[in-house]
């Protein structure tokens, strides 16, 4: 019984935990189809995505089309949660995957330990833009992709450059339409991009909005 009860302590706990760190979250943009829009918003999203761009040679449209794709630019996003004999909802998810990038738990210790990173969190919206050009710069180098590509890239992504080397993306028609869409995303966000006035935030602006 007190084991039962103990439990039962600990859900509540970690639902109300769950529910601050949601309402202290950055809210989701406005308007997510509109690079310039999301940008003009979240002024601070402009230089961490250029720095990611400088770090790892990933186009800002491509790190853009993927935070779309995994969490529609929400910062506590995760996967639903799986179903006991499979109608039932349970408290488990269907996997680690979390913030922006949809991280999951193996990938974002690695980014960690390789980037020195320790403090880097995935709700945050400069740590998974800097993690997705770190994962993708991983995948044009051991891959050999073309850092434009972001269909492709997406398929690595998706699926683990294990995964992407046997294919397995053959057997998910419904991914590969996935992977269609994030590339038509990529190009609108470029030509967006290309016709909007974007310039990083002055040394001074990005001090007095440090975001760790």
């Amino acid at each position: 019984m007190k084991t039962i009860v103990a439990m039962h302590y600990r859900l509540i706990s970690m639902a109300v935990i769950a529910m601050l760190l949601a309402a202290c979250a950055e809210p989701q943009p406005q308007n997510i189809d509109n690079a310039c829009d999301i940008f003009s918003e979240k002024e601070s999203w402009y230089s961490a995505a250029v720095a990611s761009q400088q770090r790892w040679n990933i186009p800002i449209e491509v790190t853009l089309a993927f935070i779309h794709q995994e969490s529609s630019f929400k910062a506590t996003a995760k996967p639903p949660r799986g179903k006991l004999l499979g109608f039932i909802p349970w408290f488990g998810r269907v996997s680690s995957a979390s913030g922006y990038a949809q991280a999951m738990d193996d990938s974002w210790r690695e980014y960690k330990k390789e980037t020195g990173r320790w403090y880097a969190r995935r709700s945050n919206f400069k740590h998974s833009a800097d993690f997705i050009g770190w994962y993708n710069h991983k995948s044009v180098q051991e891959l050999k992709l073309s850092p434009n590509d972001a269909y492709t890239l997406y398929l690595a992504y998706h699926e683990g450059r294990g995964g992407f080397k046997r294919k397995t993306y053959n057997q998910k028609p419904w991914l590969l339409k996935v992977a269609g869409k994030v590339k038509q995303r990529s190009a609108d966000y470029r030509r967006q991009i290309a016709s909007c006035s974007l310039q990083p935030r002055s040394w001074l602006s990005r001090l007095i909005h440090f975001d760790f």
